[in-house]
């Protein structure tokens, strides 16, 4: 509270905020539209591979000559990260190794920065947010996207002095759209691909909404941001209405799915079967909370919270989000507070690329929303005891070997080529991962599984993702049922190692120019 009138005293004085954007492509033009309401923000410089696209986005959007005149419009990020007129730089490309490089300048700068770019917030985000912090500015998650605000949920959950059970978003899934490609994204969305280029859709990046890896990146930002922790074998999205969010989600032990309570999870707007699931939550975020003694129990039902069965649980969730149109929120709270609205505190979550068909030595790996592979979210500690490659960096490099589909690909599998990208996310492993304390809980999990793998009889977990389904060869059962399986046999640990678990979302984020 209190942003606006803040604003308004800058308006007052004649110094408002001023703000470089990064990239002009959806979420950036939904901020653009709300610049010419926002009296006491000025948008000054515009950075985009195409300029000329980035003025007409901001004619598509409202923008007057007046306001075109006074924005200047570059090609470059780093020249707009260095621009004296910047106080704030929002970093919207969608490109994990540009949203580094342009964090990086303004930081280097003194600029506070926005990262839209989730991507690369979770390819190296604890390490930006370090360095920001030893610079004095402020390194935010974006208010509007679903990361921001379900950390928000989280605080304010938090700040009231609830413990917090689970934390995430919903969206929609079903199992066989993790071998989705960008050929046939468009069915699954009731496009024709003639109405999507019409549009100006990108095949490549809604298909990163629809095969997992978006799902996957906005869950592993919200544990590092909030000290959450991800499930031991990837997301389970559970199909939930808001109803039923806090009788599901909570700790196995009390009725619930979780491993325990204080995860992150994604809940799905389908049940497996396909139909849709009553009072969904499919574009909206929620946090689940628990009363910590009686008395609060009590208020829960005078007050007409839905809970659980014991009545000692509840949930809180916002239906929807505006992605850009709300983006406002972190830029001013930046500026006028010096306070993030979400930002990394540790390195708990990180996205695994995993093939999504037998890939083959030679090939070249094209990233989220691609043909070769999808993002999946696992722990810090696995990550490092698996030596996985992050989805953010499996675009364009080479694979050294053969990759079964469902494998993990590993750091030892391709030629990563040297950039300040890699550079970037081996130092914040180095930083982050290389605790006592880290290594050995990494080692103990690839102990544990390894021990699981024997005594059920499977093939060792060195390589093979162990969450994954695996269909039995005489089965004709279809990646769309599969999972009726896995709620079946979810209490037995050498099953729940193989279970096949990520999400989607289908949201309005965008890419820019920039590639990735």
């Amino acid at each position: 509270m209190n942003l606006h009138r803040l604003l308004q005293h800058r308006a007052a004085a004649g110094n408002p905020v001023r703000v470089g954007l990064v990239g002009a492509g959806k979420f950036g033009s939904m901020f653009l539209n709300q610049v010419p309401t926002m009296a006491g923000l000025e948008v000054r410089v515009i950075a985009d591979l195409d300029p000329e696209r980035a003025r007409a986005a901001c004619r598509k959007v409202g923008w007057d000559a007046r306001l075109l005149a006074r924005t200047r419009f570059v090609a470059s990020g780093a020249e707009l990260c260095a621009d004296p007129e910047v106080e704030i730089v929002v970093e919207a490309t969608g490109s994990p190794a540009a949203g580094i490089s342009h964090a990086r300048a303004a930081i280097a700068a003194g600029r506070h920065i926005v990262m839209v770019n989730v991507e690369a917030d979770v390819l190296a985000g604890p390490l930006l947010a370090e360095e920001a912090r030893a610079k004095g500015v402020v390194y935010s998650l974006a208010y509007g996207d679903q990361p921001a605000l379900t950390c928000e949920l989280v605080d304010w959950a938090r700040a009231c002095g609830f413990a917090v059970t689970a934390a995430g978003k919903g969206t929609k899934y079903l199992p066989a759209y993790h071998r989705v490609t960008p050929d046939d994204v468009w069915g699954h969305y009731g496009l024709t691909p003639e109405e999507a280029r019409a549009g100006g859709m990108n095949p490549q990046m809604f298909n990163s909404f629809l095969d997992g890896t978006k799902s996957a990146i906005e869950m592993a930002a919200i544990a590092n941001a909030t000290g959450l922790d991800v499930p031991a074998n990837g997301l389970g999205f559970p199909p939930c209405g808001v109803d039923d969010l806090p009788q599901v989600l909570r700790a196995r032990e009390t009725g619930g799915v979780l491993e325990r309570d204080g995860m992150v999870e994604v809940v799905s707007c389908l049940e497996r079967d396909g139909r849709p699931v009553f009072r969904d939550l499919r574009w909206g975020v929620y946090v689940v909370l628990k009363a910590r003694n009686e008395y609060a129990r009590t208020c829960f039902k005078e007050y007409g919270l839905r809970t659980d069965a014991s009545g000692w649980y509840a949930a809180m969730y916002k239906p929807y989000h505006l992605i850009g149109l709300e983006l406002g929120i972190s830029v001013l709270s930046a500026a006028l507070r010096a306070e993030p609205t979400g930002q990394p505190q540790g390195w708990r979550g990180d996205v695994i690329a995993v093939a999504k068909r037998n890939l083959r030595s030679g090939e070249t790996l094209d990233g989220e929303g691609g043909y070769t592979v999808w993002g999946n979210l696992m722990s810090a500690e696995r990550s490092l005891a698996d030596g996985g490659l992050p989805i953010g960096l499996a675009h364009h490099v080479l694979l050294k070997r053969d990759i079964a589909a469902g494998d993990i690909v590993r750091w030892t599998d391709v030629a990563v080529p040297e950039s300040e990208a890699v550079a970037a996310r081996r130092e914040m492993q180095r930083r982050f991962g290389r605790n006592g304390r880290a290594i050995e809980s990494a080692r103990q999990i690839t102990s544990t599984a390894k021990r699981a793998s024997v005594a059920s009889g499977s093939a060792s977990p060195s390589r093979r993702y162990d969450n994954r389904i695996r269909r039995p060869a005489s089965s004709s059962m279809s990646l769309t049922h599969a999972p009726c399986i896995t709620s079946a046999c979810i209490l037995r640990p050498a099953c729940r190692m193989r279970l096949a678990i990520s999400c989607i979302v289908l949201t309005t984020s965008g890419w820019s120019g920039w590639p990735g």
